[in-house]
């Protein structure tokens, strides 16, 4: 009878078995590109007399039934006085060329509040956004008292943020290593902004997703601070790069912010690069 019993418990054991990890597609979409920024500008101690094109990126996500996007563009033009663009194709617009509707976009995930990362997040209609919990509460208060330091959020965005919070469509991300999906985990630590953050995504092999986090590859080969909340998170920000690469197995498994390499270092067709 014992016999009898542990093999029917044996066999009902894959019915109680955690559900695998979807095994998730990624791509980088380039919606615009931001000409002649120099290197020193953003990597600090870097090269002063280098200018490269930057590239203006969002990265869609796809598996488990969710269609993800990490970051969202811009499509105000609060900014682009000091920060000129070339060929630009709003974000929602870019996603089509992926065969991705606007309105099939389930879930879009915040790095961090800077313009050109937030603003587009009212041009997907049935998305819910992913943010820390400590970035969401310094851009929508401290951030505008006179002590506070708003330097790159747009107002319209922050009134975009909190418009989609009283609908019920925005999770506050609570602090480090923290799943928010099956296979997807969020990361703290680089202080880009004031709690940015960043994306491993589960695999065969995994990925990180580093946003602001590590503007360039030269961040993560030389091990360059990207530019930070202030110059006092320099080495959190290189030290949390390092961890990047030990989550993601191999610093080519890491994935910049804003680098146009990443269209030569994967298989790119137009505005899109397969990273996985």
């Amino acid at each position: 009878m014992k016999r009898f019993l542990l093999a029917v418990i044996l066999a009902a054991l894959p019915l109680f078995a955690a559900p695998a990890t979807p095994e998730y597609s990624i791509q980088a979409i380039r919606y615009a590109s931001s000409p002649d920024v120099p290197v020193s500008a953003l990597v600090v101690d870097g090269p002063k007399d280098q200018k490269v094109d930057i590239a203006m990126v969002v990265w869609l996500i796809r598996g488990g039934g969710h269609t993800i996007l990490f970051d969202s563009g811009f499509h105000r033009d609060t900014f682009l006085k000091y920060f000129p663009m070339k060929d630009y194709l709003r974000p929602d617009e870019a996603v089509q060329q992926a065969g991705v509707k606007p309105e099939e976009v389930t879930d879009i995930v915040i790095s961090h509040a800077h313009w050109d990362h937030m603003g587009g997040i009212d041009l997907f209609p049935k998305a819910v956004v992913w943010i820390q919990k400590n970035e969401y509460r310094y851009y929508t208060g401290d951030a505008w008292q006179p002590e506070g330091n708003h330097g790159g959020i747009d107002p319209e965005d922050v009134k975009q943020l909190l418009e989609l919070n009283t609908k019920g469509r925005v999770h506050l991300v609570d602090g480090d290593n923290v799943e928010i999906l099956p296979g997807i985990r969020a990361y703290t630590g680089s202080r880009h902004t004031y709690a940015s953050q960043y994306l491993r995504v589960d695999g065969n092999p995994p990925f990180v997703l580093a946003s602001d986090n590590a503007y360039f590859y030269l961040n993560l080969t030389a091990h360059l601070a990207s530019a930070t909340f202030s110059d006092a998170d320099h080495a959190a920000n290189i030290a949390a790069q390092s961890r990047m690469i030990q989550l993601a197995g191999s610093p080519d498994r890491v994935v910049p912010g804003h680098d146009a390499l990443q269209f030569t270092k994967f298989p790119t067709e137009g505005r899109i690069a397969k990273i996985k």
